[in-house]
């Protein structure tokens, strides 16, 4: 018996009736001999943080645009929040733990430079417009490894995919992660506003934090031990804590996600995607080798969406500079 072999024997006997299970997995695309010692979603895990789109995310934009303060959340650290909260929900609940932390940690592989704005100014800009969700999917599969993609379980694919909204993730492990989204990014971006100084601590829905904390952490802790409790038949928060959960969202998206401070930079986001838009638009030849292959095979928009979304943000800056701003001469 192969370790990986024991590993998924431990699944059957330690994980909840609930739990997707390793060896039962709906497999990859292309098949593939089996690891001698991971499992699939373990194998699935490993190529994620390994490959370019995930190094790529440490320079995305969370909230706040390309932050000078060193502690500010880049989409990086928020992918590892959410992975961490995952994997503490599915052990609790008894579900896979591997498969969990493999779709927490792609989920935003496909989130464009500038956060959400960047997200919107490509969603006017690409014929069908775009979603980062589905990105995430494009890149693992069609993206990577010079074309090759990833090669990922279907599992993991159905939990990026739907991550966010519409229909709900096929396994119990791909809605964990949706709502350790929904646990991460409110309660950081809280802290993020805060340290920013466009928000106070006093200013939060009072019932919310009754109910929930006054800190960071103690929101986290009892959204997670709510979930927890509610059980692994149907992932999600008990009635009162989904209303104050909402109450906490909504007083974000009525206050800090619409912040003048917090996004005057942001009419520039939309200037600058459309006029890198434009450029590669005329000038395909300028694009990256990988990127006209892309161009010849699946056409001209969806290589020049591909190349942009894959930005980082700084990358995007240097790369507008380098063609819309002047250079200084310098005497060869």
């Amino acid at each position: 018996m192969t370790v990986r072999e024991r590993t998924e024997q431990l699944e059957h006997s330690t994980l909840c009736a609930f739990a997707t299970f390793s060896d039962a997995s709906a497999g990859r695309l292309r098949p593939e001999p089996p690891c001698p010692l991971r499992t699939c979603f373990q194998r699935d895990r490993d190529r994620i943080i390994h490959c370019k789109a995930f190094r790529r995310l440490k320079q995305k934009t969370q909230v706040f645009l390309s932050p000078e303060g060193d502690h500010y959340r880049t989409r990086l650290t928020h992918t590892l929040e959410v992975a961490q909260i995952a994997r503490t929900i599915a052990r609790a609940l008894q579900l896979n733990e591997d498969l969990a932390e493999a779709i927490a940690l792609g989920h935003d592989l496909g989130h464009t430079p500038f956060g959400h704005a960047g997200e919107r100014a490509l969603d006017k800009l690409c014929p069908g417009g775009f979603r980062h969700y589905d990105q995430s999917v494009r890149v693992v599969q069609r993206l990577e490894k010079e074309g090759a993609g990833l090669n990922l379980t279907a599992e993991v694919l159905d939990g990026f995919a739907h991550h966010t909204k519409g229909q709900w993730p096929l396994t119990k492990e791909g809605c964990v992660v949706r709502y350790a989204d929904r646990i991460a990014y409110i309660n950081h971006d809280i802290e993020d506003a805060i340290s920013a100084g466009v928000l106070r601590a006093d200013q939060l829905p009072a019932e919310a934090v009754e109910l929930l904390g006054n800190t960071k952490s103690q929101r986290i802790t009892s959204l997670i031990a709510d979930m927890v409790v509610h059980g692994p038949e149907i992932i999600g928060f008990s009635p009162v804590v989904e209303q104050q959960y909402k109450a906490l969202h909504s007083f974000m998206y009525s206050t800090v996600y619409v912040d003048p401070v917090a996004k005057k930079e942001e009419q520039k986001v939309e200037k600058l995607i459309s006029e890198l838009y434009e450029y590669f638009g005329l000038h395909p030849e300028k694009l990256p080798e990988e990127y006209l292959q892309v161009c010849r095979e699946d056409g001209l928009d969806r290589a020049v969406t591909d190349y942009i979304s894959g930005m980082s943000d700084e990358y995007a800056i240097r790369t507008f500079e380098k063609i819309f701003v002047p250079q200084k001469w310098r005497t060869p």
